[in-house]
């Protein structure tokens, strides 16, 4: 897989679509809490511009409707594994990040052999409230041992002194969501993310 360093996931098409055109090539559209009907939307309108500028699109959790849209790229918590149709993704020949936690989940992971594995939180982050402490750059060093040359991405509380430290201790890709959605200027954020994460 060619992967980018940057991996950002954002909450809307329209935020994904000004970081695709600033010159974000690897993101993720997240969506939490709308109807099907604007899940479709929001789908159909991020590859659309995922395609004219030649980005990839991942799309978290909804993976029937990103197969329906024609996406070929998804990213699975450690729940949507028990609930999504893995065979069948795999059949369609489409991709799959999954989140992971802890060994168990790690292994759970592996044997689907995913196209990157996410490791989180590395820091206390401000997104959810998440019943794992802080993983740690220690624990990101550990994870790329045990999966090799699957791609590591790390997540969870990174600005981007943080992402250049995940980096440097195993992560391939740093994945970022409030540094740029909390943002007082998100495209700003992008630009300076684009410039520093290369």
């Amino acid at each position: 897989m060619k992967y980018h360093k940057f991996y950002p996931i954002l909450d809307s098409s329209n935020l994904l679509s000004n970081a695709v055109i600033l010159g974000v090539k690897f993101v993720q559209l997240r969506l939490k809490n709308v109807s099907i009907k604007k899940i479709e939307e929001e789908i159909f309108l991020s590859k659309k511009i995922c395609l004219q500028n030649n980005a990839q699109l991942i799309v978290n959790d909804y993976w029937e409707e990103a197969l329906k849209q024609g996406c070929d790229f998804v990213h699975l918590g450690q729940e949507d594994l028990l609930e999504a149709d893995i065979s069948y993704l795999k059949k369609k020949k489409i991709k799959i990040g999954v989140s992971t936690h802890d060994e168990e989940e790690l292994d759970k992971a592996l044997s689907i052999n995913p196209e990157y594995i996410a490791l989180g939180p590395i820091w206390e982050t401000k997104l959810k409230k998440m019943k794992w402490k802080p993983q740690g750059l220690s624990r990101l060093k550990i994870w790329k041992k045990k999966i090799g040359r699957t791609p590591l991405v790390a997540i969870g509380g990174l600005n981007i002194e943080r992402a250049k430290s995940a980096l440097k201790s195993g992560a391939d890709i740093v994945s970022v969501v409030t540094d740029i959605t909390l943002s007082e200027d998100p495209k700003k954020s992008i630009i300076r993310w684009l410039d520093e994460i290369r």
